[in-house]
């Protein structure tokens, strides 16, 4: 529902009632990830996507039914073989969706459409619903903001109405997801949900882009800020020369900063999602820069220069006391090996290795190979707290 924030929080401002379809969960080589979403409001008019077009049809009209009845639906769709009249998925993959009616009145209205402007203003948010569990508790919603992640008090949105134990079992669940930007689902066991029956609770998370800070106002760093753009980064370039660090020179950069690299990178805000480019490869740069960046919870940090210049760099560092484990943590020579020479292709085995290290993949071909295309696993988590055991 949040990856449509925007255009359903104009949607909620005009007054309009609508409901949502979200992806729950995937199987096999399902099109969409968690917290995808197709909304139908009550003219007909439809956003957004939940299948790339197998099951849009049907999930329309789920939608539209829940316009009029009021109820919440939980549908599996699956693989539709030769028929091709049969409502499923061609990539013979399986995706459950949850379709929820956003009528004026109803109870959860009020924590859905703060959630939507909060996403849609660029806020880190987290919204929670019950899949799964007694009727009377699906469509509830709990709204949470970072600062709930360490629960502290009765400072989320909304509720489940049923203990306010629940709530703060959500909530700090939903803390946590929102805290490492995942959509995820989260198992409750019968005893902790404090409600007679387990739940199954949908937490989807919306989260300002991630950053990618280049150090190096070189060529290469031209092509790799249009890359980290086009992968939806918020990208920095800081270099300390003014005469190469401009933004003429770096118009799509978010912005350039004319600094020592590590005095910038001990002045500004990282996380989790964090990604570090290196390009400077000059030891009086790099050494004092890495010997900071592999000390924080970032991504990613890579470091570009020759074999010759990487084992240079690593003693450098270890005589600055940079320890074996940290070094490990150093992608260098950076970027996965295309064979590239061009800025262009060095900045893209730059993304491909970003990408290969978030989401858990092995660079190799997928031609010939055994290993999964996707990897839900590292970029979608499911959690099982509260069991009778």
């Amino acid at each position: 529902m949040l990856d449509i924030a925007a255009e359903l929080h104009r949607w909620a401002e005009q007054g309009r009632d609508f409901a949502v379809a979200t992806v729950v969960a995937v199987g096999g080589s399902a099109p969409r990830q968690p917290g995808a979403a197709l909304a139908v409001d009550a003219e007909g008019t439809a956003i957004g996507s939940v299948s790339g077009g197998c099951v849009e049809g049907a999930v329309y009209d789920l939608c539209a039914q829940a316009l009029q009845d009021g109820q919440p639906v939980l549908e599996r769709f699956g693989y539709s073989d030769e028929d091709a009249f049969a409502v499923g998925l061609t990539c013979g993959g399986i995706i459950d969706i949850l379709v929820t009616p956003v009528r004026a009145g109803d109870r959860a209205r009020p924590v859905l459409e703060a959630a939507l402007a909060a996403a849609a203003r660029g806020e880190a948010v987290a919204v929670a619903r019950i899949v799964s569990g007694p009727a009377d508790l699906l469509g509830r919603a709990l709204l949470v903001r970072p600062a709930d992640a360490a629960y502290g008090g009765d400072s989320y949105e909304g509720g489940f109405g049923a203990h306010p134990e629940l709530d703060r079992t959500v909530a700090a669940e939903a803390g946590a997801l929102l805290d490492a930007g995942r959509t995820g689902t989260v198992e409750i066991g019968e005893r902790g949900s404090r409600c007679g029956a387990p739940l199954t609770v949908l937490v989807e998370s919306s989260v300002p882009p991630p950053r990618m800070i280049v150090f190096g106002a070189i060529d290469f760093a031209s092509a790799l800020v249009r890359v980290g753009k086009f992968l939806g980064h918020r990208v920095t370039v800081c270099d300390a020369r003014p005469v190469f660090a401009t933004a003429a020179r770096f118009p799509e950069a978010d912005e350039v900063v004319v600094e020592w690299p590590h005095r910038y990178l001990e002045s500004t805000e990282t996380d989790a999602r964090t990604v570090l480019c290196v390009l400077t490869h000059d030891a009086k740069f790099d050494v004092p820069l890495l010997k900071l960046a592999l000390r924080l919870p970032v991504a990613y940090v890579g470091a570009m220069g020759s074999r010759r210049t990487h084992l240079d760099r690593n003693e450098r560092l270890r005589e600055v006391g940079v320890t074996e484990a940290e070094l490990a943590r150093l992608r260098s020579p950076i970027g996965l090996d295309l064979g590239a020479r061009t800025p262009e292709e060095t900045a893209l085995s730059i993304a491909a290795e970003i990408v290969a290290a978030r989401r858990g993949g092995s660079g190799v071909p997928l031609t010939g190979a055994h290993t999964p295309i996707h990897h839900d696993g590292v970029a979608v988590g499911a959690r099982r707290v509260g069991s009778a055991a």
